[in-house]
């Protein structure tokens, strides 16, 4: 399985682990890492079509991210608001991609991979 679609199966597997909850507070202990890994979401969206990924793959999971969690106003605004940290971050940093921007997509993918399988073993049923 490629990187990409590793991280992907790991990222629905949190929200559908997280989601099978009861209706749970953003205080909940899961909630820095979830509001993590909207915001990797995000930067990979910009430096993967930076670097040529043509799609909206990563607002796509975003989305399936928000469906699962089902959150209410307040925190459905804070996971976009860190979505868009994410993507407009690499904004003013990046014009043209760059040995950087595939290093940084590199760490990304492995630091949404690790926030997404931390998240599912010690939170999903």
């Amino acid at each position: 399985m490629n990187r990409p679609s590793l991280l992907l199966a790991i990222s629905l597997a949190v929200s559908a682990a997280v989601s099978i909850r009861p209706a749970l507070s953003a205080g909940s202990p899961f909630e820095p890492g979830l509001m993590r890994l909207a915001e990797v979401l995000g930067s990979l969206h910009f430096l993967r079509n930076l670097c040529g990924e043509k799609g909206d793959q990563w607002r796509v999971e975003m989305q399936k991210l928000l469906d699962s969690e089902n959150p209410d106003t307040e925190r459905r605004a804070r996971f976009i608001a860190s979505f868009n940290r994410g993507y407009r971050s690499f904004g003013g940093t990046y014009t043209q991609c760059t040995p950087s921007a595939t290093e940084a997509i590199s760490r990304y993918m492995k630091e949404g991979e690790t926030l997404s399988r931390d998240i599912a073993s010690r939170y999903g049923n």
